[in-house]
């Protein structure tokens, strides 16, 4: 008896880590995607170091997005991108190292003043079945010091896009980039206890995307509101550090809710933006609007296309 069990000992010690593992993880390695949806929504935080942009962008554009965001933009690689996908997406908006490109006309874009510098913006995707609200964010990078681990810079800017979110008028909201953390992260809460992760929702397999060369966690996120992801998935490597994400999404006729309540919460938040009023509703920005990634004084407005583009630290 005692050699038979001592001859059991490894399997069972294989099998409660196993069993462990598929505790945690069973949900995630199910494949959830359904037919469907409205948009493509492409999202890769691309390297601004990236000695191909124009490869980047092709690979991309293979995925046949309606909706592309990009951050990690630098004054080298924007250009670049620029005119790699102005034919198929020819409305464009960018602040700072963050950019958004559409094959709908895009209204009401706008930074969103989450750090000293532009990592942040806003606008409305004027889709055939809906307007969602579509922010893109890259927040700061959870750094290692000699006490360990901190990430004051990134909870801080957290803070301020949550604030910009709830303040949101828009029913339908789309908040893509990378957010330095997973949606298992406490100090996401205030995004993920309101908005779903599309790849939660409806996501093929883990959907890790970095580092590139052996995804281990999901950084970069796809979090809605007031629609509802009909698949999520991850696209092939390109020359960046991170996977690229991607997610059909739903626009619901109608939708009531902008984001589901918190546990603080009975019903959606409503009211103003955090950072000013509500700006006027704008024409459509039909050619590619671009700001410097130099530090300005403060967010650049929303011009039309007939206005000029004013100058960083102009009033």
């Amino acid at each position: 008896m005692a050699a038979a069990l001592l001859r059991r000992a490894p399997v069972v010690a294989l099998l409660v880590p196993a069993m462990a593992w598929l505790t945690v993880f069973d949900g995630i390695l199910v494949d959830k995607p359904s037919p469907g949806g409205d948009l493509t929504v492409v999202s890769h935080n691309v390297n601004q170091a990236d000695p191909d942009p124009a490869g980047t962008a092709r690979s991309l554009l293979a995925a046949g997005a309606d909706v592309l965001a990009l951050e990690e933009l630098s004054p080298t690689t924007a250009p670049a991108y620029e005119r790699a996908l102005a034919d198929a997406h020819p409305y464009h908006f960018q602040q700072g190292t963050v950019g958004l490109w559409s094959v709908h006309p895009l209204r009401d874009a706008r930074a969103v003043p989450i750090m000293p510098w532009m990592r942040a913006m806003r606008a409305t995707v004027d889709a055939p079945g809906g307007r969602p609200a579509v922010y893109v964010a890259r927040l700061p990078s959870v750094r290692v010091g000699l006490s360990g681990f901190t990430a004051r810079a990134r909870d801080e800017a957290l803070d301020l896009l949550v604030a910009e979110v709830r303040a949101e008028p828009e029913r339908r909201v789309v908040v893509m980039g990378d957010l330095n953390g997973s949606t298992d992260d406490r100090a996401l809460r205030p995004l993920t206890d309101r908005l779903v992760s599309a790849q939660t929702e409806a996501g093929a397999g883990f959907g890790f995307t970095w580092p590139t060369r052996l995804p281990v966690v999901r950084i970069d996120q796809m979090l809605l509101g007031g629609v509802r992801a009909a698949s999520a998935w991850t696209l092939p490597a390109t020359a960046g550090d991170h996977l690229p994400v991607a997610a059909r999404i739903a626009l619901p006729p109608g939708a009531r809710t902008l984001i589901r309540p918190g546990p603080e919460e009975t019903s959606p938040v409503r009211g103003c933006h955090a950072h000013g009023p509500r700006p006027r509703p704008g024409p459509s920005l039909r050619r590619s609007h671009r700001t410097t990634h130099r530090r300005p004084e403060r967010p650049a407005a929303f011009t039309s296309p007939s206005s000029p583009v004013p100058r960083p630290g102009t009033p």
